[in-house]
């Protein structure tokens, strides 16, 4: 998955100068003067976000830091030194964080799920990559006659924690294609493997496999709705209108429902009356791999689409949104997730509050 969504956002690097001259909006202390909220900026890369007791945690991609804060306030490193934090969660005062596939061969410490108390030292709670390779849930040939890789092997996108009585922490990766559990003791094991997308842009289309079509689910985003299921959506290799969320029973992964029609999702939240919100990290991304148009303008870029239950549909328009967190009856949001990644700009993330009236009906 990371070489897909790296391709697809290169677009937005050769960006014009002058469209590069963006800057955060007000800071985040300052009164809500809107539907979409900054509730703390100044971050980099800002990818995966939680919340646990009125305090928020997110997972900045590019510096390697866990960062805590409170609405309003500013954000304080809370741990550092990760190879690519993508994903954290925290229940019962255990921060858990997954780190992504790394790009440097030399590198330690990538596709691993990490827990942390106050005052010990951080422990690896499980090897993801040394599961890949041992179990491979989804079947997929995983290296060619030259013994390369033929794709991410590995590259854990989201961690959620397990509710009530169940203490299993949950992580989907996209670089897998699956979703696994791991049990306090760090004992994986696999809870979903979502399907090869066959249908609309991705019908027969090459698969890095050579023994299938069709293209990779690519999980990306994990939440809790209201009823206990949980969530999942997959990036279905960024073909348009082919992200799906799936909907989970939570003891066994069986598949209790499907929506579609999403185009790239990178995350996924559940509002209390179970609207489904994903985010789209690069809607309206200019097209092709030439550069975009002189007047570009990056903030354009991304947007949150909300699904009702009742299967209305509509959008908030979101720079850049990747994690989703609903809590205390808001929708919360990354923002400028990938300014510093992909448009040199680091220090423009953000976590953003997403309001009902920043939702406007889809056609």
């Amino acid at each position: 998955m990371a070489h897909r969504l790296r391709t697809a956002a290169l677009v937005l690097a050769t960006t014009t100068t002058a469209a590069l001259a963006v800057t955060a909006p007000a800071h985040a202390g300052a009164p809500p003067g809107g539907p979409v909220t900054v509730v703390t900026q100044g971050l980099d890369d800002p990818f995966g976000v939680a919340s646990e007791g009125g305090k928020f945690y997110v997972a900045e991609s590019s510096s390697g830091e866990i960062s805590g804060f409170v609405p309003g306030g500013d954000p304080s490193v809370r741990l550092a030194d990760f190879a690519a934090p993508a994903g954290v969660d925290r229940r019962a005062g255990t921060l858990y964080v997954v780190t992504g596939e790394s790009q440097d061969p030399s590198a330690t410490g990538g596709s691993t799920l990490w827990s942390s108390r106050r005052g010990e030292p951080r422990r690896v709670l499980a090897d993801l990559l040394a599961y890949e390779l041992a179990n491979n849930p989804d079947g997929q040939t995983q290296f060619g006659p030259d013994g390369a890789p033929l794709d991410a092997l590995s590259n854990p996108f989201a961690v959620l924690a397990g509710r009530g009585p169940d203490q299993r922490v949950f992580v989907a990766d996209a670089g897998a294609n699956d979703v696994l559990a791991v049990d306090p003791s760090g004992e994986v094991s696999t809870f979903f493997v979502p399907p090869v997308v066959t249908t609309g842009a991705c019908e027969g289309v090459p698969n890095n496999d050579p023994a299938s079509t069709g293209c990779d689910p690519v999980p990306t985003g994990l939440a809790w709705g209201p009823q206990g299921h949980l969530f999942v959506s997959t990036l279905s290799g960024e073909a348009p209108g082919e992200g799906r969320v799936y909907e989970l029973d939570p003891c066994d992964g069986t598949v209790l429902g499907v929506t579609s029609g999403f185009t790239a999702p990178t995350g996924v939240a559940v509002g209390d009356d179970g609207t489904v919100y994903v985010s789209e990290l690069l809607e309206g991304a200019p097209e092709g791999e030439g550069p975009p148009p002189a007047d570009f303008d990056p903030t354009t870029v991304g947007r949150i689409v909300a699904v009702a239950p009742d299967g209305e549909r509509s959008a908030a328009q979101v720079t850049m949104p990747l994690g989703l967190r609903f809590t205390g009856g808001h929708l919360y949001s990354t923002a400028f997730s990938v300014a510093g990644l992909f448009l040199g700009r680091p220090g423009l993330g953000q976590v953003v509050r997403v309001d009902d009236a920043a939702f406007e009906p889809l056609s």
